[in-house]
């Protein structure tokens, strides 16, 4: 059995402490947004994951390899090039919506956008109230 543990861990620090630090200040204003319509979208608690992710909600996984932990259901992180959002399901079933979105790069459970004026926030924020859905049908709270 894998007792490897994630390296992304929860800590303490402040997910408003840590955007005040972001720059320049359209990216900062574009975080706060995420932050403000995440936790209105989600009902939860803003947590910081590892130094620079905010994570929305928890949930343990158990892989068959024996490797187990616990990460957040939905977040972001302001990165150098873009802002980065994750939806942990993956973005497979995503297409019919990021047709719709604007402009941006997909990794497997990565959003990649340069800022939110880039992007229809509608689109944006059916992408997370469907992220969390799919989380709570594969992992009930």
């Amino acid at each position: 059995m894998s007792k490897a543990k994630n390296k992304t861990q929860k800590t303490n620090t402040a997910p408003e402490k840590f955007l005040m630090d972001v720059t320049p200040e359209q990216k900062q204003a574009d975080c706060f947004t995420l932050l403000k319509t995440m936790k209105n979208i989600s009902g939860l608690k803003p947590k910081m994951w590892g130094p620079s992710i905010i994570g929305f909600g928890s949930y343990h996984y158990k892989y068959d390899s024996g490797r187990e932990g616990d990460f957040f259901r939905i977040g972001f992180a302001p990165r150098a090039q873009n802002l980065t959002i994750y939806i942990i399901p993956g973005y497979q079933d995503f297409t019919d919506e990021l047709s719709r979105l604007g402009k941006h790069k997909v990794g497997k459970s990565c959003l990649y956008i340069k800022r939110l004026s880039d992007v229809d926030e509608g689109v944006l924020h059916e992408i997370f109230i469907k992220g969390l859905r799919l989380m709570e049908e594969k992992y009930p709270s």
